[in-house]
């Protein structure tokens, strides 16, 4: 029986990852900092750390979802350079633009076309990793090092991470106002805001499909399609049965939905596809799961209902096109 470790594998990608695994017939461990965060189907599996030390064994394949600076790095690096393969997830906030500008600074990114793994990346840093400024020149150095180690690393750059488990969920912004039968969904930028989206359900099916590939590499890890604002409200309301307007504004604090970026973020991912990967999720996988575990509160600013029912009644377009549910833009 093959064996893994999946460090940080109480989070949304590390519980996929682990669960994927399992189900291939991998003996699975996974770490983790709080108890409190298993799910119950890997308490078994479970070994409390906080990088400090590791469980014992030898383990054929290793996985860090946890891991943000090049010190993280270094503490993994052992483990990785005695396994097959070893993967790290990283993020397209490496991503930097012509004018050097990224998801994470002041003015928006402008990339043209799909992103693929060519792409330059911001400098790597060692500022808090926790910041706008310091996520992605960390996430740049913690790559760089094990790239650099000749442990047989790939490293793997999602974009927006969504599925079961997912907290915030992304598209509940979509699924609660179609649960609660609104009559309109208004969207700002018409509707055509796009950040690429990553189900954890397809990270996982990459990581193995990079555990019977070894190397050392970078592939993007996003799903097959990369759906605006408009069809992402289409995919949802037709999951949940709901007939709604849809109203498309040129731009407004109106419609901000989590997934709205302008100019828009696309992965390319056929490196990916080249390797053998492929999708087993999309989107439908964290609406199924919001329907039935619907969130206990609701992030601040997502939900002002009153101000959309004032923009209705008043009807001042103002350039804004409005269509039936299906209809076209």
């Amino acid at each position: 029986m093959r064996t893994a470790l999946v460090v940080g594998g109480t989070g949304l990608i590390g519980r996929a990852v682990a669960r994927h695994l399992l189900r291939d017939g991998w003996l699975v461990t996974v770490t983790g900092r709080d108890p409190r965060r298993v799910p119950a189907d890997l308490t078994d599996l479970f070994f409390r750390t906080d990088r400090d030390t590791w469980p014992s064994g030898d383990y054929e394949l290793v996985v860090d979802a946890a891991c943000f600076t090049a010190a993280h790095s270094r503490q993994v690096l052992p483990l990785m350079r005695a396994a097959r393969s070893a993967v790290l997830i990283s993020s397209k906030a490496v991503y930097v633009d012509d004018a050097g500008n990224h998801v994470n600074s002041m003015i928006p990114p402008r990339f043209h076309g799909p992103i693929n793994e060519d792409q330059p990346t911001l400098p790597p840093g060692d500022m808090p990793y926790d910041s706008p400024e310091g996520y992605g020149p960390n996430k740049v150095a913690a790559e760089q090092l094990l790239l650099d180690s000749g442990a047989p690393v790939t490293v793997l750059r999602p974009s927006k991470v969504h599925g079961e488990g997912a907290a915030p969920a992304r598209t509940w912004w979509f699924v609660k106002r179609a649960r609660d039968r609104r009559p309109a969904v208004l969207l700002a930028g018409h509707g055509r805001g796009v950040d690429h989206p990553s189900a954890a359900a397809n990270i996982a099916a990459l990581v193995a499909c990079v555990a019977d590939n070894p190397g050392r590499r970078i592939l993007n890890a996003a799903d097959p399609s990369a759906p605006d604002g408009l069809a992402i409200a289409r995919i949802v309301a037709a999951h949940l049965g709901h007939i709604w307007e849809e109203v498309l504004l040129p731009g407004s604090s109106l419609g901000l939905h989590p997934f709205h970026r302008l100019p828009g973020i696309v992965l390319d991912t056929r490196a990916a596809s080249a390797l053998g990967y492929v999708p087993v999720g999309d989107l439908t996988t964290e609406i199924r799961w919001l329907v039935d575990h619907p969130p206990v509160s609701d992030p601040a600013g997502w939900f002002d209902y009153a101000a959309e029912d004032a923009w209705l009644r008043s009807r001042g377009n103002g350039g804004a096109e409005v269509t039936a549910q299906g209809g076209g833009r």
